[in-house]
């Protein structure tokens, strides 16, 4: 399977990273690394940049949990995180949605349920990656079509053009020269700066 998901497994018992080690290979997964700690689980990945950390969401004597540990990773859009938690606590779960953890599994779980928690939470991540393009995305579009109407604007004042004359004009400059009307816009808008300092 080239395209085996890779997972760090981060946990301070050694004997549950054993168990997690062997269903995740069982259920097809590709384990890269394992840790006993949450600050652990950040450095690895961000240099291993798994697909999906499983992390436990309290570790013995370390006041860093693995809610602060997957905060960061999703913040800096590293890996998506599963919390596997002992603790059902409500104050624990709303940390956990504040932090952006994408799944959750109570222990002791059967292997489905882990198989199931990640691939939503992976599906999770995904949509979240997608949602943040379309997001630039559509900034990109608004920013080209304010200097668009910008250079529309200097092209009616200038030369007296109406709306759709401007915008037309615009339109053939970037035919013609086979850059994106935000090129023609910024270069109208530039070109105007650069003659009213004259």
């Amino acid at each position: 399977m080239a395209d085996r998901k890779r997972i760090i497994i981060a946990d301070d018992e050694s004997i549950i990273r054993m168990d997690l080690r062997e269903m995740l290979t069982n259920l097809g997964y590709l384990v890269v690394g394992e840790v006993a700690d949450g600050r652990s689980a950040v450095n690895l990945a961000r240099e291993l940049k798994p697909d999906l950390v499983v992390m436990d969401i309290r570790f013995e004597g370390d006041d860093f949990d693995g809610i602060d540990a997957a905060k960061i990773l999703t913040e800096e859009r590293i890996a998506p995180v599963l919390l596997l938690t002992a603790y059902s606590q409500r104050d624990l779960i709303e940390r956990a949605k504040d932090a952006g953890v994408t799944g959750y599994i109570v222990k002791p779980f059967r292997e489905s349920d882990l198989a199931a928690a990640i691939e939503v939470a992976l599906a999770r991540f995904n949509e979240l990656k997608m949602l943040e393009k379309e997001v630039g995305d559509l900034k990109q579009a608004l920013e080209t079509r304010k200097l668009v109407d910008r250079a529309k604007g200097i092209l009616m004042d200038v030369q007296g053009l109406t709306e759709a004359e401007a915008f037309r004009k615009i339109q053939k400059m970037s035919m013609n020269t086979r850059k994106p009307m935000r090129e023609v816009a910024e270069a109208i808008i530039l070109a105007h700066q650069a003659s009213q300092q004259e």
